[in-house]
């Protein structure tokens, strides 16, 4: 694992120009994969497949290599570099979207979430143990205070010092409250524990429907002809609004297009009907989370749901904000369209479904 794997077999032409670009810049940071995964807290083995074709890296990862080799050299990351690299990650991204690379971002994101959810399982059993060993102890305090009211109400000399000033009284009764305590603040993090199973859970439901939309896309169910389930495309880029706009124009869905958060949350308030909203994280003025927090709010349009759309990378830092805000899924950029399609084919299959029942 510490040195370069031998670039992947059957690779196409575009991966094979970029995976050759990132070897080239690598040997020139002097280190092993491994000791230059370990650094960025990154897995070795996914790194390796990184540079040897297997696996398109996300964007972040080509720019962190270029910046720790401009930095190693002491320059600076020129634009041309840039955009050469750039336009090679394009071309390799474009040359492998395939259903079976959907597959493979969706099962990462499912491995992920199930991760999540035996993670919370796991914390909320521990939790549930906790507070219920509390709660026995509390029980316990309760019969050892009515004992002792017991044997002072029959000691007539002693009746009169039944409060709590009584010294083995104050101390018991002071026991009971830090044990109160702890149940209310262990009662809170079960619940919270329990809230983030379900919200794992639910996403593993979700990422499964997906799964099977990329493996067998004609099962899925056409919307009817009449009103149909409008989509939300939120980016301030307008060539990444045409990318968008060319991959989901297959479906039948209303798309509406719009630049800026302000502009989503317009549009939410001018169109109903809305099966999923996708929207670009990095945003001038009001970003994708913070658009997310005001359509949350909003009872109108809190159920709608939201794909993230980022080029950050999917990590634990960024899905943890983003869930909080209220999305429920993620694609990076650049994104894959079959993963795409399926992601938004199956809200939309959920949305219609509502429907109906409705």
């Amino acid at each position: 694992m510490g040195e370069l794997r031998p670039l992947g077999e059957d690779l196409t032409q575009e991966s094979r120009a970029l995976a050759l670009a990132l070897r080239e810049l690598f040997e020139g940071l002097g280190v092993s994969v491994r000791r230059y995964a370990a650094r960025h807290r990154r897995d070795p083995g996914t790194f390796s497949r990184y540079l040897n074709g297997t696996r398109l890296p996300p964007w972040e990862v080509i720019m962190g290599i270029m910046t720790d080799l401009a930095e190693h050299r002491g320059t600076t990351v020129t634009a041309e570099a840039i955009e050469l690299i750039r336009g090679l990650h394009g071309s390799a991204f474009d040359s492998s979207a395939s259903p079976m690379h959907a597959a493979e971002i969706i099962e990462r994101q499912l491995a992920d979430a199930d991760h999540v959810s035996r993670r919370s399982t796991v914390r909320g059993d521990v939790l549930g143990d906790a507070l219920l060993e509390r709660q026995n102890r509390i029980a316990n305090l309760e019969v050892r205070l009515n004992q002792m009211e017991a044997i002072l109400t029959h000691e007539r000399e002693h009746a009169a010092q039944l409060t709590a000033d009584h010294p083995d009284v104050s101390e018991l009764l002071g026991e009971r409250e830090v044990l109160r305590q702890e149940v209310t603040r262990l009662g809170g993090e079960l619940q919270a524990a329990h809230a983030q199973r379900d919200a794992a859970e639910a996403r593993c439901d979700l990422l499964e429907r997906q799964l099977a939309a990329v493996e067998h896309p004609a099962a899925l169910p056409a919307a009817p002809p009449l009103r149909l389930p409008k989509v939300l495309v939120v980016d301030d880029q307008p060539d990444n609004l045409l990318a968008l706009t060319a991959v989901l124009e297959t479906l039948d869905q209303d798309l509406v297009t719009v630049s800026s958060g302000r502009d989503a949350l317009k549009a939410l308030l001018d169109h109903e009907d809305f099966a999923v909203i996708i929207m670009d994280v990095q945003m001038p003025g009001m970003d994708g989370y913070e658009t997310a927090a005001h359509i949350k709010r909003r009872p109108r349009t809190r159920d709608v749901p939201i794909i993230f759309l980022t080029a950050m990378g999917i990590d634990p830092e960024h899905t943890a904000r983003g869930y909080a805000a209220g999305a429920v899924d993620y694609i990076s950029k650049p994104f894959d369209p079959w993963a795409l399609r399926a992601k938004v084919a199956v809200f939309t299959e959920i949305h219609l479904e509502r429907r109906v029942d409705s």
